[in-house]
């Protein structure tokens, strides 16, 4: 998932569990005392306007996913304490091969509108999401679906808006026939995409979109467009993970610090992330109520590979250059306060497949060889580069340093180019106007090294935001997708990851860790791996 503020565990060989961990001070000031609960007590988070209208398949980044994964549950989700795979509306879900699925869901689960939840629920929502006419942002999650090509063709419209993967057996049976096998694709259905839709989206998507109707814990209240999203717990949920609160108001801020601002005065409950200039003081401001942990995220910078000035076989070694010109390890120590750890992959620790070091010697600064690989490569167009970032997410001074470590280390020109906000950001990143770098941040979607390749490099898919395109790398990928074991899986993406090393579509930076916290407000407040407040966890203290 993109991350607006920078895009999620595994049981033995795949699950890393990462337990939040608050830390800091412990001041009278910061402390967490526990106090009376108010169980319909509504608590503030700090957010950003949703790029898209909220439905399931349509919302990539944090800003609208955060409120889809409240809104709606799908078959199944990770559980948030010890990163296990778990059922939410899932029975069970069987199969022998990876490839043929057969799935019971529980009944008595219904829609905030009082609708059951059906398997046609499921089957028909994934049929309308993978449609190319649908132009859902998503929509190639369906793409191991038999019959995806049919609804989704590489050009032109569908022939069929259903796809022949899919067949209802009763309300509460279907069955998934893939194209190919994928060890992997049950990690992959716990997916905000892979949600049902109730019979009234298909009547008005559009009017949908703008007040949603799920299945999940929280029901939807109001969108206040670029002020707030609020939404209610729904007292009919069916899930184990019940609301311990009344309801989220998901409010928008334009700067970071102003997020942090109202945090400490506690006119804000539970923050996203810190911002770069109170990283230094938030541990003894908050106390008890201040978190730091790791999560499975990872900021880089990606080139516009459709631009003609990165296209051509010794542009690698300018890019590789570029690279080896950051100076990830004072950036990280000074500008971000330890915030990030330097990253040496494309994929974030913690993840199954994570290999140390995959990015070699690329991630290694050494301004004498950066300058030297550059100059082999034919040098930087115009010697000047731009990094295009959303103003709103506290990345300026991260962008200035990356660009003063670049310019003192090769003599290329760079500087930061500051979009107002993520939406504004996002809309030019994905009409592929970007015409030098850009600010490319990822939370996982699922545990698996895949989500950090195959989602992100792969020819055509979704959040390829530049256009990166290796007949290698999505040779390797399909391999992988095809093994009949995660073990395998992984291993042969890691292969993949050494083509990136190879081309350098983009450059990783370093790796995210949560450091946020919580108001007076609130309490029972943790963070999972994804980097995400266990929403319907959080308890309002009586005033």
């Amino acid at each position: 998932m993109r991350g607006a503020k920078s895009a999620k565990l595994v049981a033995g060989a795949i699950v890393v569990a990462l337990a939040a961990t608050a830390c800091g001070g412990g001041d009278d000031k910061g402390s967490d005392a526990k106090g009376a609960v108010d169980a319909k007590g509504v608590w503030s988070y700090q957010s950003s306007e949703p790029q898209n209208p909220l439905q399931p398949a349509n919302a990539m980044e944090v800003g609208g996913g955060r409120i889809i994964k409240n809104l709606f549950r799908g078959l199944l989700d990770y559980d948030p304490a010890t990163g296990k795979l778990r059922n939410q509306m899932a029975e069970k879900i069987e199969t022998t091969d990876a490839q043929h699925y057969k799935v019971t869901i529980k009944s008595g689960w219904t829609f905030h509108d009082g609708t059951p939840v059906t398997a046609a629920s499921f089957v028909d929502s994934w049929n309308w999401s993978a449609a190319t006419k649908n132009n859902q942002i998503n929509s190639n999650w369906f793409a191991d679906i038999a019959g995806y090509t049919d609804v989704h063709p590489e050009k032109g419209n569908g022939k069929t808006d259903k796809m022949s993967g899919l067949k209802v057996v009763s309300d509460t049976e279907f069955t998934i026939d893939l194209i190919q096998p994928v060890s992997y694709f049950q990690y992959k259905l716990g997916y905000t995409a892979f949600s049902p839709l109730p019979k009234a989206f298909f009547g008005d998507p559009k009017k949908y979109g703008q007040a949603p109707i799920g299945n999940g814990p929280y029901k939807f209240v109001s969108w206040e467009h670029n002020k707030a999203v609020t939404l209610a717990a729904y007292p009919g949920y069916k899930g184990d993970d019940k609301p311990k609160n009344g309801g989220i108001v998901f409010k928008n801020y334009i700067q970071a610090e102003a997020a942090y601002k109202e945090l400490t005065s506690d006119t804000l409950d539970v923050l996203d992330q810190v911002n770069p200039t109170n990283l230094p003081k938030y541990k003894a401001d908050l106390g008890d109520r201040a978190v730091d942990q790791p999560m499975g995220g990872i900021t880089s910078i990606a080139f516009a590979m459709y631009n003609k000035d990165w296209q051509g076989v010794n542009k690698a070694q300018v890019r590789k250059g570029l690279s080896m010109a950051i100076d990830r390890d004072t950036i990280t120590k000074t500008v971000l306060q330890g915030s990030r750890q330097p990253a040496d992959s494309w994929v974030a620790p913690g993840v199954a497949g994570y290999k140390a070091g995959a990015c070699g010697e690329a991630c290694t600064f050494n301004a004498a060889k950066a300058k030297d690989l550059i100059k082999q490569g034919g040098g930087v167009p115009n010697n000047k580069i731009t990094i295009l970032y959303n103003a709103d997410g506290g990345h300026k001074e991260w962008v200035d340093a990356v660009c003063n470590s670049i310019r003192q280390s090769t003599g290329v020109e760079c500087s930061g180019d500051p979009k107002a906000d993520f939406k504004t950001a996002r809309d030019i990143i994905d009409k592929h106007k970007v015409s030098s770098i850009m600010r490319s941040a990822w939370q996982q979607d699922y545990p698996l090294n895949a989500n950090f390749l195959r989602d992100i490099y792969g020819t055509g898919a979704s959040a390829n935001d530049s256009l990166y395109s290796s007949p290698e790398f999505d040779k390797l990928a399909k391999e992988a997708d095809k093994a009949t074991s995660v073990d395998k899986t992984t291993e042969l993406y890691q292969q993949a990851e050494a083509v990136l090393a190879k081309d350098m579509p983009s450059i990783p930076l370093w790796y995210y860790k949560t450091n946020a916290g919580w108001s007076k407000n609130v309490q029972n407040v943790t963070y999972d791996s994804f980097g995400d407040p266990v929403f319907t966890q959080v308890e309002v203290k009586q005033k």
